[in-house]
């Protein structure tokens, strides 16, 4: 019996491990990780969007441009409309009250299908708004029925980012799907769904379509915002491009519909893109990675370097911040606070055991303070580096994370290049000024707000969960 019990554990183990890294390292689906094509155009070509809730005095005050936006692209599209949104629904706890901005969205989706059937909608989303696999969407639903196309993103071809866990996930538990009977109460909202076990076991492998982008036959629109009605308040950024780029994106979500058994997106062919000082490109996944690294480690004495973050915790891009810093760049990180999540109080982690090694490391060079939430996020994934002649934007989906940089996630950001007197650069150092200042609302917070005398335990389980790769962030 030792004998028969000592095969088996081997057995076990060396199919484990084998699972681990095959799933750790195995080929990306053709498409994914994307670098586009530089484009050239100006200032009339790209427009950013901001959403902003914060306090002035007592009031509340709410500036959001995004979806507004949106509304408009939708109506303004004559031959197709092509979303990829990670949340889609109208989930949140029962106690809270947001607006209906997923019906909202979708309203506007079939009102354009039935004013104009001839335009082609496809949206492609993440099984999270299913709550994997345990119900039914009713947004989504009521899309296929009007005749819109709806895609959910088919993520087991992507690389496991909990290989510890997804690896048993894979032998044991994947096989039984996900449908059932639910009988448990849903852990992203109680207005939800039940779930079922198995749901459960899906939704701990901690992978997403984390993407936010939208794209017509005239504009596309990379942003960090969902229609999702917990996320209303949120403080966001988007950036609309017109132009050539179009081709780009479709390009990049034909790669996530493929890996979904999807159909064909439609194709843009118009010409364009070498005229003007501006420069467009689309990134996602580790491409992006590979490019905000190449930028931070570029950085010298006198430049400056702005970011507006939900989460920042990946070691290489927090190794390059210090020694940007000890090049003498100016560093002004302004980060969520990690304290909410919906309406539901969070750790801190990753941003302020993060914020506290910068803040130590580089003695005091790298500045940060706090956005001032409440029960909304600062959402952001802003990065903006400003040199003697020109400026350098990151915006999109992706948080600095390994999860949402290390080609695990799908994710699409822009980057773009434009001269300092540019219409983009100017609303960015008015944005930065204004929220890093205080003008005109109670905007930020200093860094020792959030820096109490649990900050080293805080450390502590971030780094162990870096080492093990047991992260939702």
């Amino acid at each position: 019996m030792r004998k028969v019990l000592f095969i088996l554990v081997t057995i076990f183990f060396i199919t484990y491990c084998g699972t681990i890294l095959y799933h750790s390292y195995k080929p990306l689906p053709k498409g994914l990780s994307y670098e586009g094509r530089i484009y050239r155009g100006t200032d009339k070509e790209v427009t950013l969007l901001t959403d902003l809730t914060y306090q002035r005095g007592n009031e509340l005050k709410v500036e959001h441009e995004i979806f507004p936006r949106v509304f408009q692209i939708i109506q303004e599209a004559e031959q197709f409309i092509v979303c990829d949104f990670f949340l889609f629904n109208g989930y949140y706890d029962k106690h809270l009250h947001f607006p209906p901005l997923s019906e909202s969205f979708a309203n506007q989706l079939i009102n354009k299908k039935k004013q104009q059937p001839e335009v082609r909608i496809m949206v492609i989303t993440d099984e999270i708004n299913t709550s994997y696999g345990s119900h039914k969407s009713k947004e989504l639903e009521r899309l296929k029925k009007n005749g819109i196309e709806v895609i959910m993103t088919d993520l087991d071809p992507l690389r496991d980012s909990t290989p510890l866990y997804s690896s048993i996930w894979r032998m044991f538990f994947k096989w039984f799907g996900q449908s059932g009977q639910e009988w448990i109460p849903n852990a992203m909202a109680d207005n939800a769904p039940k779930m079922t076990i198995r749901s459960y076991l899906k939704l701990l492998n901690i992978k997403a379509n984390h993407r936010k982008t939208i794209a017509t036959d005239k504009t596309v629109f990379i942003a960090s915002g969902n229609p999702h009605d917990a996320s209303a308040y949120f403080s966001n950024h988007g950036i609309e491009i017109s132009g050539p780029i179009i081709h780009d994106l479709l390009e990049s979500e034909q790669a996530a519909v493929n890996i979904s058994n999807g159909p064909k997106l439609p194709i843009y062919t118009e010409k364009g893109g070498q005229q003007g000082d501006h420069q467009f490109q689309l990134l996602t996944e580790g491409k992006i990675y590979k490019h905000v690294l190449r930028e931070i480690n570029r950085l010298k004495a006198g430049d400056e370097l702005w970011m507006a973050m939900f989460y920042l915790a990946d070691r290489k891009i927090i190794h390059s911040l210090l020694e940007a810093s000890q090049r003498n760049v100016k560093i002004n990180l302004i980060l969520d606070p990690n304290e909410n999540a919906f309406g539901n109080k969070k750790s801190g982690l990753p941003n302020r055991p993060v914020a506290h090694e910068l803040h130590k490391k580089s003695k005091g060079k790298i500045q940060i303070r706090w956005y001032n939430t409440k029960k909304e996020q600062f959402h952001p994934k802003l990065i903006f580096i400003k040199k003697d002649k020109y400026s350098l934007i990151f915006n999109g989906s992706a948080n600095l994370t390994s999860r949402n940089l290390a080609d695990y996630n799908l994710e699409t950001d822009i980057k773009i290049k434009a001269p300092n007197q540019s219409k983009v650069v100017h609303q960015l150092n008015r944005y930065f000024h204004r929220l890093w200042e205080n003008r005109d609302g109670d905007f930020t917070l200093d860094f020792s707000k959030f820096q109490s005398r649990f900050i080293y335990f805080q450390e502590g389980i971030y780094r162990m969960q870096e080492l093990l790769q047991l992260t939702t962030y």
